[in-house]
């Protein structure tokens, strides 16, 4: 008969409690990438700070939210309104920014209010980001480059 010490026995609670958030987080990023109106986006507040992050992004209502695709919360960590924002740049992403994974990428410089900010995605995700800001209604006075 195998007797566990309580030493083994903490081990195997560590264990499955982390197994456990493990399977939570797998389970927030397939609910987040597979959500209808949601896409894969990257996101890089300005002036060159941190890394980007990867999130998806949903269009709700004028606004469109960014929402980190690793994190413990569910709402978006920011929230971009149309209406006044600015995009002044775009650029073809380069090989080593994102460890070469991602390829085709193109990076959109936009502001919205006092947040500069950098928006990477692919060209389907970026198509429908164009068709976004283009649908805002009259008078939202866009700036696109």
């Amino acid at each position: 008969m195998l007797v566990l010490g309580a030493a083994d026995m903490m081990a195997r609670d560590v264990l499955i409690v982390a197994a456990l958030i493990v399977a939570l987080l797998l389970v927030r990023v397939l609910i987040l990438v597979r959500s209808r109106g949601s896409v894969l986006c990257c996101l890089r507040p300005m002036p060159g700070e941190r890394g980007w992050r990867v999130g998806v992004a949903r269009y709700a209502e004028g606004r469109l939210k960014w929402i980190p695709l690793i994190g413990l919360l569910p709402r978006p960590r920011h929230v971009i309104v149309r209406r006044g924002l600015v995009v002044s740049g775009r650029r073809k992403v380069g090989s080593g920014e994102f460890f070469g994974f991602l390829e085709g990428v193109t990076a959109l410089e936009c502001r919205s209010g006092a947040f500069s900010f950098e928006l990477a995605m692919g060209y389907r995700a970026l198509t429908g980001f164009v068709a976004w800001l283009e649908s805002a209604p009259p008078g939202a006075h866009l700036d696109v480059v």
